[in-house]
């Protein structure tokens, strides 16, 4: 088996780990240089189109029979282009991104398509940003959200460790084939063209029940009061308008109401391979706890990073103890929440959700939040960015306008706004 690799438990998700360490981007075999591939058995496999490499998920019987040298089948595709225009504005997250690519090209129907991403914009967005939007290749439907090779993949090739034999075999590889660069519009000749202009992209979340269902943060309160009495084949609770205020006890005394959060969880691959957004979740938390913002400990706050990469540039920008003040303490590197595993709730909170038939929320930086997925009794369940999250947390009621209603209040007394923990994007790059 000299081709076979075992990665020990612990170390991270499979293909961030294949993003950090493993691909090489290009192979030799009995004197023939040629593009690595990928089959993966989980659909976030296409995270590896980040750095150029053509992948996706498949069935374990089909990986298997790749191990064993056989090849993959497929039907020539369309191949979607679209053209990324503008810059992203301050404040925007890659999270922010990809919510809203996955809406419009869900809108699109590019099911069985490969989407390939170009323009000059393109060029300018860091190849962790490309990931995160490969990533989610399958919940808006595409085979692939392929970014071509540039010198974006060349450095982030160098920053992860690999050789630079290996490095320039790389790039003289593609530059050779005339595969290197983004294409500029009008160079290639796709099925179909769209554009996004990335100026346009506001702060947002997604949910309640599908990650094509974005909302723009300030609306997620009317959005969640709105959904609360709609029949559930509009995406509804089919509850009573009147009963949204309804607010109980549970046994052991706390006070519980519809949108109140329950699960805060950084996690799943889409995000947690991120630094940029990461580190804005640890700065945020920085912020929040020197003014005194805190997490009621009853809501079950986790972070679950990707790999332990993330770990470690954390620890080193001294945001992991802000995290943890705030119950944000490493619980796991692997899937955790985004694939149902945080746990349960407490017995009594099961309880009164279940007897007064309660929407209680959760807010996670996963990928996926079809109803009672996170969690049985959570029927509502919000994607959003690292720092969001910890912002809902904080705030513990998705009941909230965190563009203008106080996350909190501070240990002064005073209301502390979202913006006033927000970091800036050069905090984020110092």
């Amino acid at each position: 088996f000299d081709t076979f690799k075992v990665v020990p438990p612990g170390i991270g998700i499979v293909h961030q780990v294949n993003l950090e360490y493993l691909a090489r981007g290009v192979h030799v075999k009995d004197g023939v240089t040629y593009p690595d591939t990928l089959v993966g058995t989980d659909s976030h496999t296409t995270m590896i189109n980040g750095i150029g490499v053509v992948g996706w998920g498949v069935g374990g019987i089909e990986a298997e029979a790749g191990m064993l040298g056989q090849p993959v089948y497929f039907l020539t595709p369309d191949v979607v282009g679209v053209e990324l225009e503008g810059r992203l504005a301050e404040g925007i997250t890659a999270t922010d991104l990809v919510l809203t690519v996955t809406e419009m090209l869900r809108r699109e129907k590019v099911v069985g398509k490969f989407v390939e991403f170009f323009g000059e914009c393109t060029a300018s967005l860091a190849v962790p940003d490309r990931a995160t939007i490969g990533n989610m290749a399958p919940e808006y439907g595409a085979t692939m959200g392929f970014f071509p090779v540039d010198q974006a993949t060349v450095d982030y090739l160098r920053a992860t460790g690999r050789t630079d034999a290996e490095i320039d075999r790389f790039e003289s590889y593609f530059r050779a084939q005339k595969l290197w660069g983004v294409p500029k519009a009008g160079e290639i000749d796709y099925t179909k063209v769209l554009s996004l202009d990335l100026s346009t992209i506001k702060p947002s979340l997604a949910g309640p029940k599908r990650p094509q269902d974005r909302i723009e943060m300030p609306a997620l309160k009317s959005t969640f009061t709105s959904l609360f009495s709609k029949p559930a084949a509009e995406n509804g609770f089919a509850r009573k308008p009147a009963d949204l205020v309804t607010r109980v006890k549970t046994a052991d005394g706390f006070d519980l109401g519809n949108g109140d959060v329950l699960i805060a969880a950084i996690t799943s691959c889409t995000n947690t391979s991120n630094p940029g957004v990461l580190l804005a979740a640890g700065l945020l938390a920085k912020k929040a706890v020197e003014k005194g913002l805190t997490v009621k400990p009853h809501i079950k706050t986790s972070l679950a990073p990707g790999s332990r990469v993330v770990t470690e540039y954390l620890t080193k920008a001294g945001l992991l103890p802000y995290l943890a003040k705030l119950g944000f303490d490493v619980a796991a590197y692997g899937c955790t929440t985004c694939i149902g595993t945080a746990g349960d709730l407490k017995p009594t909170f099961n309880e009164a959700i279940t007897a007064n038939d309660l929407v209680c929320a959760a807010v996670l930086s996963g990928n996926r939040n079809f109803e009672a997925r996170i969690h049985p009794n959570l029927k509502a369940n919000f994607l959003a960015s690292p720092p969001l999250v910890v912002a809902y947390a904080i705030a513990g009621t998705v009941l909230k306008d965190l563009a203008h209603d106080p996350v909190g209040t501070g240990s002064d007394g005073k209301p502390v706004m979202l913006k006033d923990i927000w970091p800036t994007s050069h905090e984020i790059a110092a």
